[in-house]
């Protein structure tokens, strides 16, 4: 759920791909912008824990337990 999960502009950096592009090793790719659903954190939950991915002032990700 990201209800929690503040919305702030989205860098112009950062562009929306109409076409998606797969990784060189065929791994699944998902422009950061669609991940993050225009927020600058969101969290993940995964075997039971919590990840946070938070996108920096300098644009930059960062993923913390």
């Amino acid at each position: 759920m990201l209800d929690h999960v503040a919305h702030e502009p989205v860098p112009a950096s950062h562009s929306n791909r109409s076409t998606p592009t797969p990784a060189p090793n065929g791994a699944p790719r998902i422009d950061s912008i669609r991940l993050l659903a225009g927020g600058r954190e969101l969290v993940i939950d995964h075997a039971g824990q919590e990840y946070r991915l938070r996108l920096t002032r300098n644009d930059k990700l960062i993923l913390t337990k």
